[in-house]
């Protein structure tokens, strides 16, 4: 691995340093996923941040040469980035979610949920979101899913939850960012435990589904990003199970219910063989997203409990 810390000669233009960068980065076989997919996106995402400039820039802006700082400046984030092997949102300070920034640093996951494409759509057709008034995104995070949703759903109140008081920490910093503080709301809570009495009209959420196989191989770039918002035990489906059992006391009788469970989906589905899951599809990529609604988690409320006693007595 590539240690030096002078700088590589002939590399004078924003160019250069954007092939050179996506040179190393496949050099050093680094895993993409965290808001790009490929080393020359990489590359020029983290050289246009290093040069305050926006990503999409002119062509002819490719060209232009750089200051001896400015050199060094591209040069040592390039490198801490195949190095170090963080990941770019966090070395930039920011990642995008459903069109919208969003601060974002260690004590929270990177922002890529393909639920941002059901956000945009403002959860239609499965809901009127004209008639949507209160929304809880669980497991939070950074709040970038329930920000955005009280960005799409002008009239919505939305609460943030999550059991890491850190991670609220970044969730406040971005409803600030965002000045919703009149609409949105962090709460920390162990899921449901601290929202007796609240019900909602959309309950969405992204929790720890990563089953502990996953866990165990998973690549180094991800292995900065907090564990307790990846692990979600043995399967996957710890936190699932329990949101499913307790969803229904908190959704109104039209409501719906949106989770993530990424590669746990096929756990889930083995689990419960008769429960109508709707995995929704996504124009941008992405899978592993189920809806249900309030009729729904009604209808199979003794299964979801039986299957929580039997994972918790196991």
């Amino acid at each position: 691995m590539d240690t030096a810390d002078s700088l590589p000669a002939g590399l004078h233009s924003l160019r250069d340093f954007v092939r050179w960068g996506a040179s190393r980065f496949n050099e050093q076989r680094l895993c993409f996923g965290h808001g790009t997919d490929n080393a020359f996106d990489e590359a020029l995402l983290l050289v246009t941040h290093a040069l305050h400039l926006p990503p999409l820039l002119p062509d002819g802006y490719l060209d232009a040469a750089l200051s001896e700082e400015e050199r060094r400046v591209v040069f040592s984030l390039l490198r801490r980035r195949y190095l170090e092997r963080i990941p770019a949102p966090y070395l930039t300070g920011e990642a995008w979610f459903a069109g919208l920034p969003f601060h974002v640093d260690e004590r929270v996951l990177v922002p890529r949920s393909p639920i941002a494409e059901l956000v945009e759509a403002r959860f239609q057709p499965w809901i009127d979101p004209e008639q949507v008034q209160r929304v809880l995104d669980l497991c939070t995070g950074s709040g970038c899913i329930g920000i955005a949703c009280a960005a799409y759903l002008e009239e919505a109140e939305v609460d943030l939850v999550d059991v890491s008081v850190e991670a609220l920490a970044v969730a406040e910093q971005n409803i600030a960012r965002h000045g919703l503080q009149e609409r949105v709301q962090a709460i920390q809570s162990d899921l449901f435990s601290a929202l007796q009495g609240r019900v909602y009209d959309i309950i969405v959420s992204n929790p720890p589904y990563v089953d502990a196989e996953e866990m165990a191989c998973l690549p180094e770039e991800f292995r900065h990003e907090p564990a307790l918002g990846l692990a979600g035990g043995g399967d996957g489906l710890d936190l699932v199970l329990r949101i499913l059992r307790d969803a229904g006391a908190h959704l109104a009788p039209q409501g719906i219910l949106v989770v993530e469970v990424g590669n746990s989906e096929p756990a889930l589905v083995e689990r419960f063989p008769e429960v109508p899951f709707l995995w929704l599809e996504f124009e941008r990529g992405g899978q592993g997203v189920f809806l249900l609604s309030a009729a729904q988690l009604a209808e199979h409320q003794a299964r979801f409990e039986a299957a929580l006693q039997e994972q918790e007595e196991s």
